[in-house]
């Protein structure tokens, strides 16, 4: 690591909460640790932002056993009828912790700055609620805006996106694996999804013909941002089976027709390769994708 990052992020007051759950310290308690680490990133957004130009909405959507609160984002315009793109976002947090605050003040950036409305799903959380829940939960939300689409001010042509952080990158992923499949989408297909440092295998699951390319999670195993036992702890609580799809969308026997992917994954991450080969994966399918490391 570059020398004078590494020391700015060993000073860093929430450095600690990067590692997971901190042994002694309850669920509960790292999450509102880990809201004032969030904090602090939010004051950083809403200085650039002007509250004229974007208008927010809270709003619930039906799942299986209930109801998921959703915060939709709509850029302001002089046209009543000015309809948009739509990203339906999943925010990180290793399917335990996080919430619609998460990344809200960026997510209010993004829909004023690329003019497109953001749903930002809350979907339910392990250990509470574990695998499959917040996977079917973010699918239910995917297709609630696909069924509201005139209501939100959205055109699905225009752009129809999935996207998520983390535990929200597998989450979208593994969305655009089904909806792929699914007879609901065959008139509004999926345009895009935005994968930022997703999980997309489990480490118990990886193929043998990936193994020598899947390196990260065994070279960035102690990484500031995430460690692997952090992952493996991360999955133990979401308890998925390691070959469900729903979790590992690398291993489906195809990714033909799956919707264009950008892929974002960092150097130094345990989960760099996943995305470095779920790009391959798609690309070699004929998907449409970019890859920034």
């Amino acid at each position: 690591m570059d020398p004078e990052l590494a020391a700015a992020l060993a000073t860093e007051p929430y450095a600690h909460l990067r590692k997971g759950v901190p042994e002694g310290m309850s669920l509960s308690e790292y999450a509102r640790e880990a809201r004032k680490m969030v904090a602090v990133l939010a004051q950083h957004y809403e200085k650039q932002l002007e509250e004229s130009r974007y208008m927010v909405a809270d709003k619930t959507v039906s799942v299986a056993d209930g109801q998921i609160p959703v915060r939709i984002i709509t850029p302001t315009s002089s046209q009543s009828d000015e309809t948009y793109p739509v990203l339906v976002w999943f925010h990180g947090g290793s399917w335990q912790v996080g919430d619609l605050d998460m990344d809200d003040a960026h997510l209010r950036t993004i829909a004023v700055e690329l003019n497109l409305v953001i749903v930002n799903v809350d979907y339910r959380l392990a250990p509470k609620h574990p695998f499959p829940i917040p996977f079917e939960d973010s699918y239910a939300a995917v297709k609630w805006v696909g069924e509201h689409a005139s209501d939100l001010k959205v055109s699905l042509d225009k752009g129809y996106l999935v996207g998520g952080d983390s535990a929200g990158g597998n989450l979208a992923a593994a969305v655009g694996l089904r909806a792929r499949d699914d007879p609901f989408f065959a008139g509004r297909p999926l345009t895009g999804q935005y994968l930022r440092e997703p999980l997309v295998v489990h480490p118990l699951a990886v193929p043998d013909k990936f193994r020598s390319e899947w390196r990260s999670f065994e070279e960035n195993k102690d990484s500031t941002s995430l460690p692997s036992a952090a992952v493996i702890q991360a999955l133990d609580v979401y308890g998925a089976s390691p070959t469900d799809l729903r979790l590992a969308p690398l291993l489906a026997s195809s990714h033909a027709g799956v919707s264009p992917a950008f892929i974002q994954v960092m150097g130094m991450d345990a989960l760099r390769d996943d995305g470095i080969i779920y790009e391959k994966v798609l690309r070699e399918a004929g998907v449409p994708t970019r890859l920034i490391v």
